[in-house]
């Protein structure tokens, strides 16, 4: 018995739909390949590098020819792009503030800060440090500093450090010199004391209480006193 051939019309509509899978599959591959170039393209892309990379970088800010900053990191990328133009210190950075005879009036480190130029604003995470010239020492984990309007702020838990006590809290404002600050929502403080054999002693003190007698306890701006 001999094959029979395929019906013309069968044979015509397997030709045809093979060559459209393959022309579909085809599409698929150039259009995956195009996706793929163009996420290469926008990675390597000018825009998306800095157009100036720094290590071990040390820098003095000067104002009519007095030095008010001092600026230390281990790494510095500055990237500009369509009028956004801010500095990135990935690997941490630390900020020494002085004032006209070159006394150290406060401090700001972090492991990771970026600069926004335009807006003369700066921004510090991870571990940040904060102190004035009395001493006196902001621990948080996120902190805002804008130049301009001479101001620091966070919304995340903060302690600060003095002498004689330890307070805790989350969110703060402050002036940028760590003067006149307050925190939004107190948690507690513990006095610190020192005894006659020079040991400290720490009593704490649960301040809800108080803080449910005045919905708003630090109402004016507290002063760091030496």
């Amino acid at each position: 018995m001999k094959p029979q051939k395929l019906d013309s019309k069968i044979y015509r509509f397997i030709k045809n739909s093979s060559i459209a899978a393959l022309l579909f599959g085809a599409a698929l591959f150039f259009y995956a390949c195009e996706n793929d170039i163009e996420k290469i393209k926008a990675f390597s892309s000018p825009e998306n590098l800095p157009i100036i990379e720094a290590k071990n970088f040390e820098t003095l800010f000067t104002d009519s020819g007095t030095i008010r900053y001092s600026l230390k990191t281990t790494k510095l990328l500055r990237f500009e792009n369509e009028g956004n133009e801010f500095i990135e210190f990935p690997e941490g950075m630390q900020l020494i503030q002085f004032d006209a005879n070159k006394n150290v009036i406060s401090s700001l480190r972090a492991d990771y800060a970026k600069q926004f130029v335009k807006e003369q604003m700066w921004e510090a995470k991870n571990n940040v440090v904060a102190t004035n010239k009395q001493g006196d020492t902001l621990k948080t984990e996120h902190l805002i500093w804008e130049e301009k309007e001479e101001k620091i702020y966070t919304e995340e838990f903060v302690k600060i450090i003095r002498p004689d006590q330890i307070i805790t809290g989350v969110g703060f404002t402050s002036d940028q010199y760590i003067q006149n600050w307050k925190i939004k929502n107190l948690k507690g403080t513990i006095f610190i004391t020192v005894d006659d054999e020079g040991e400290k002693k720490s009593d704490s003190l649960d301040i809800e209480s108080e803080v449910r007698k005045e919905k708003q306890p630090f109402q004016r701006p507290l002063k760091f006193e030496k």
